[in-house]
């Protein structure tokens, strides 16, 4: 009788609300999995799930050969990532960065980490805390074709991949891109329900109708009926991270010299709901912005 083949054992830093989500998918299939964060509950939180506790990403290093980094911003997630590359008698060989930190980042870190040995695949994702406790994520892959292909598996784990290249930044770059549109349309879909409500139209009448017609987008198919119109604010994502990724993606079009017009007031308006709500804040809230100044409400109840 054949035995099961031993599966590699896999770090994971930063168990945030989406790392923390990725984690736990790869724990419930049966994957070894590492675990560290700043934050001791959320430590606990996965070693409750099976994972095994790490004193420090020292730690992980020194235990795993592929490491999956989510972490806030792009400062954080390349100090984490060299000095996880660098530690003392560590074993890693493979970081997979899920964070969003921008093309040059990205890029910056994998040359950092190549001249220690280790292989960087830029692998940031979308679809939410849903997708991610689905498996469902859109995972924006970026490395070494050999590297990505040993990979394959466990990036499978996480959600449907897409191979955009191999030059690391690639990934950030498309992601940017998605997350500019994905900033766009709850920003002007804010603006046009509020529109619509302080006229006198019934909220979940003008959803029905975006929705069949042309004007429907991911946050009236999803954000409006799920987290504004029952008030709940919910849906899984800071304001200030959305902010952070359209300021990303900005400064890469200044950098390519790629003029835009609606992307600086997209900014802008994220920047005024960072300001207003806190960038703790679920970005579902942004709608709350336009509503004060138009003193109306988008509720179920309007």
């Amino acid at each position: 009788m054949r035995a099961d083949p031993v599966r590699p054992e896999v770090g994971f830093i930063g168990l945030g609300k989406m790392g923390g989500a990725i984690a736990a998918r790869l724990v419930s299939q049966g994957i070894p999995l590492h675990v560290y964060d700043t934050r001791s509950a959320a430590v606990e939180k996965l070693r409750a799930h099976g994972a095994q506790a790490c004193r420090d990403a020292a730690e992980v290093a020194s235990r795993c050969e592929t490491v999956f980094i989510s972490l806030p911003a792009p400062e954080i997630v390349h100090e984490v990532a060299v000095d996880t590359a660098s530690a003392a008698r560590g074993k890693v060989r493979v970081v997979i960065d899920v964070s969003t930190t921008g093309p040059r980042t990205s890029a910056q870190i994998s040359t950092e980490l190549l001249e220690r040995q280790v292989d960087l695949i830029d692998a940031p994702v979308s679809g939410g805390i849903a997708g991610a406790n689905k498996g469902t994520l859109a995972v924006m892959v970026a490395g070494r074709a050999e590297v990505v292909r040993r990979c394959r598996a466990l990036l499978d784990v996480v959600g449907k991949v897409f191979v955009v290249g191999e030059r690391p930044g690639l990934g950030q770059t498309m992601k940017l891109c998605n997350n500019l549109l994905s900033a766009t349309a709850l920003a002007i879909s804010s603006e046009a329900m509020v529109l619509g409500v302080k006229a006198g139209l019934d909220p979940k009448m003008m959803l029905d109708v975006i929705n069949t017609g042309s004007g429907r987008n991911s946050a009236t198919q999803d954000k409006f009926p799920r987290s504004v119109l029952p008030r709940t604010f919910d849906f899984g994502f800071g304001t200030g991270l959305m902010y952070k990724d359209v300021r990303l993606c900005m400064e890469e079009a200044e950098r390519l010299g790629v003029q835009m017009w609606v992307g600086p007031a997209v900014r802008q308006m994220w920047l005024q709901a960072c300001m207003e709500l806190g960038p703790e804040s679920d970005f579902t809230a942004i709608v709350k912005c336009v509503e004060r100044l138009a003193q109306v409400e988008v509720s179920a109840a309007s």
